[in-house]
């Protein structure tokens, strides 16, 4: 077998012309259920992390603005700000507010600041936040700015707000840049559905005073088990697409981050089997968006549950979704999961089934490939978390067994192609899979992963139960 040298090229296990890929080191890893760090938020590195948006400053460093939580005691109101260097190791900066601003806690009564979003318009940052009680849509997004990520924060007052009566409701605010440069407001939740409005980059405000913009996706009935919320859209020039990513049911529960894409950034938004995002006569409706992650657990480690609520960064054509989930030990624990996304051939957005370490897409050698692997299908009406279970790639093309009709393709450079067959021969589905050298958190090792689309828009997951030759001493 190949020998693991950590940060190092991995050379394939036979012939001299095959790839060699590079494994990310041992990234630095925060202690769960940490008690001692309850009242220190200097020790909340990912810790009490809830609906997650990211930016990138002109420095380099990345920051995510977050909801106000807290594990074990009611939160302190502010808007939580932490910062990075690599998108692995974090570090608490603090809060951008004292308090909730005056204007935003007359309208809705709200204890606590919800989904902020973040971005920059000339030379200052323009920091979106929601204020809401849980439950209703008396709600208020505002905008503060700074001409710094650490703050100091105006407060510029009003976006939108909604109440009792109106469709819309008014949280979950995301800034996104249109193909022309013009900036639009996503936002919206289960009440009414997603919106989106054109932004004026002057004021950060509508562009037309009063406009609630336009519906472009929506579930009913509107509940939180049948919640669609957290919206955020993406621009990706390659394929002249704008994506819409939502998270569907119960954060509490079962949250699921769906996407859909759009050639408009006002809609319609369609998933893989051409299905609107705004369709609510679509019976079942849990059937509509592609299903990239929803709470999973492998065979080994601790599971998660519930993740969802994402912003997108890309960065400088590398994406990445950032997200919270909560584990399966104690789900009143929330932690800031970052995850590479890759694309697929035809232009789909997948996530990595490990949390980012520094991992690039490399040419893997098909050598690599074949042995057992474990994989997480995550079938739309599954509610809580997807079980892991063996699957077999044998050397010469076939799944399971050398007699399987099933069988398994490789292109060359980093993507499989899994295809499943009925009795009489024809095809049931197949899998595009991208393969990702990563990090096995759950292991603590280098480990081969794939992540894809079923060809019905179901996220799959997997990764190599031997490891990258690591596991054999």
């Amino acid at each position: 077998m190949a020998m693991l040298l950590m940060g190092l090229p991995l050379l394939g296990c036979s012939a001299q012309d095959e790839p060699k890929f590079v494994y990310p080191d041992k990234p630095v890893q925060y202690p769960m259920y940490d008690k001692s760090t309850l009242n220190n938020e200097a020790d909340w590195h990912i810790n009490n992390a809830h609906d997650p948006s990211i930016i990138k400053a002109e420095d380099g460093t990345y920051y995510a603005v977050s909801t106000d939580v807290r594990v074990g005691s009611p939160p302190k109101p502010g808007i939580m700000v932490r910062k990075s260097k690599d998108l692995i190791a974090w570090d608490w900066v603090g809060y951008a507010f004292n308090g909730i601003p005056a204007e935003a806690a007359a309208w809705t009564g709200a204890a606590n600041l919800w989904a902020p979003d973040v971005h920059k318009f000339g030379e200052k940052y323009y920091l979106y936040y929601a204020a809401s009680t849980f439950g209703t849509n008396q709600s208020y997004i505002g905008v503060a700015t700074s001409a710094s990520m650490e703050g100091p924060w105006e407060d510029q007052g009003e976006v939108v707000k909604s109440q009792k009566g109106d469709e819309a409701n008014a949280i979950d605010p995301n800034i996104v840049i249109d193909a022309d440069g013009k900036p639009w407001m996503a936002y919206g939740s289960f009440f009414g559905g997603i919106y989106v409005m054109a932004i004026d980059p002057a004021t950060g405000k509508p562009a037309q005073p009063g406009d609630k913009g336009q519906r472009i996706a929506r579930r009913d009935p509107a509940t939180e088990e049948g919640a669609m919320e957290g919206p955020y859209i993406v621009y990706n020039e390659q394929f002249k697409q704008y994506y819409l990513f939502v998270s569907y049911d119960s954060l509490f529960s079962d949250y699921n981050v769906r996407v859909g894409r759009s050639d408009s950034i006002t809609g319609p938004y369609t998933d893989m089997n051409g299905q609107r995002m705004d369709d609510i006569d679509f019976l079942p409706q849990y059937e509509i968006g592609n299903k990239i992650m929803g709470g999973y657990r492998f065979s080994e480690g601790e599971g998660w549950i519930a993740p969802g609520h994402n912003s997108v960064l890309n960065d400088d054509g590398d994406f990445y979704i950032v997200h919270h989930a909560r584990p399966e030990g104690d789900k009143n624990w929330m932690y800031l999961h970052v995850r590479r996304i890759v694309w697929t051939k035809d232009g789909w957005p997948v996530v990595s089934p490990e949390r980012y370490a520094g991992e690039q897409v490399q040419k893997v050698a098909k050598s690599d490939i074949a042995g057992d692997w474990e994989r997480i299908v995550f079938d739309k009406d599954t509610d809580g978390q997807s079980e892991a279970e063996p699957l077999k790639l044998i050397a010469d093309g076939h799944v399971g067994t050398k007699d399987s009709k099933d069988e398994w393709t490789f292109d060359g450079d980093h993507t499989v192609t899994l295809t499943w067959y009925e009795e009489d021969g024809s095809v049931a589905s197949t899998e595009e899979l991208l393969l990702l050298p990563s990090w096995d958190w759950e292991r603590d090792m280098p480990v081969l992963t794939f992540t894809g689309l079923r060809s019905d828009g179901t996220g799959v997951w997997g990764k190599k139960q031997e490891g990258a030759g690591n596991s054999k001493k």
